[in-house]
């Protein structure tokens, strides 16, 4: 039986790995919390304005949920519709799932991630813009070659307000060794992000 490419075995380690260095969440500290108190006013403080509530407090709990069951078989065949969840250090703050398949000789591998923050996020740079998903959102693909075995990857960003929503998407035939479409790869990674932000409202 032929070795899998080195590619694979990567692609298919546990995701765990990741979940299990976590992501380090850090706060800001209260640079005024040591300064002099200022005088006494007759008047009290206005209170601040322009400064209105982040739309999101937290990410999709359930991340793996943000899918359709469809869209995951259409998009990653023999794949299990219930994904596997990120197992993240701080679930108020990120969240994520993927799924991953070899069918047949046909890879893929799908991964959403939601990563909320306490203010509205700047426009990423880099790749291609996507025109009605989100606040702003952009694509970026790549095709490699690893042990003679090609992948084609589309990474999409999307920011809507204070959240942040990727959608990583890949795939290769490990009969011809050529890397999956372009096309496919890229509809189908903004296929999914369409469906992932959606899920930040529900």
């Amino acid at each position: 039986m032929r070795s899998l490419p080195l590619i694979l075995v990567a692609r298919l380690l546990p995701v765990a790995v990741l979940a299990a260095a976590g992501v380090a969440m850090t706060t800001s500290g209260d640079s005024d919390a040591h300064a002099t108190p200022a005088s006494p006013s007759p008047h009290p403080s206005a209170p601040a304005t322009g400064s209105a509530a982040p739309r999101y407090a937290k990410p999709p709990t359930e991340a793996c949920a943000a899918l359709p069951e469809a869209l995951v078989k259409e998009l990653v065949p023999g794949a299990e519709p219930a994904g596997n969840e990120l197992k993240s250090s701080d679930l108020s703050r990120r969240t994520g799932c993927n799924w991953h398949a070899l069918h047949g000789f046909d890879y893929r591998w799908l991964d959403i991630s939601y990563d909320v923050s306490d203010v509205a996020r700047a426009k990423g740079k880099g790749g291609s813009a996507v025109s009605g998903l989100g606040d702003d959102a952009s694509v970026t693909e790549e095709t490699t070659e690893d042990d003679g075995q090609g992948i084609r990857e589309a990474v999409v960003t999307v920011h809507q307000d204070n959240a942040t929503v990727t959608v990583t998407y890949n795939g290769g035939d490990f009969e011809s060794h050529k890397a999956a479409g372009t096309d496919a790869i890229r509809k189908g990674a903004i296929s999914a992000a369409k469906e992932a932000v959606t899920a930040l409202d529900d």
